[in-house]
């Protein structure tokens, strides 16, 4: 295998288990503090908008770069 294309599939696949691992912080974090479903609501929102942009940027990367 490549190494190009391994480190490809590794990037994307560690990026999946961060962005997992910090979705259980927030649901842990908003459990703790009895935020309640708004309140938890807000804060999966505010993560959804971080790994939102961080598609964003790779679909804007990946199109000036012609893939």
């Amino acid at each position: 295998m490549d190494p190009e294309v391994f480190e490809h599939w590794m990037m994307n696949g560690l990026i999946v288990v961060l962005v997992s691992f910090m979705g259980f912080i927030v649901w842990d974090l908003a459990k703790k503090s009895n935020a309640g479903k708004f309140g938890t609501a807000i804060l999966f929102f505010a993560l959804g908008l971080g790994v939102l942009g961080f598609v964003i940027k790779s679909l804007v990367i990946g199109s000036l770069e012609g893939l």
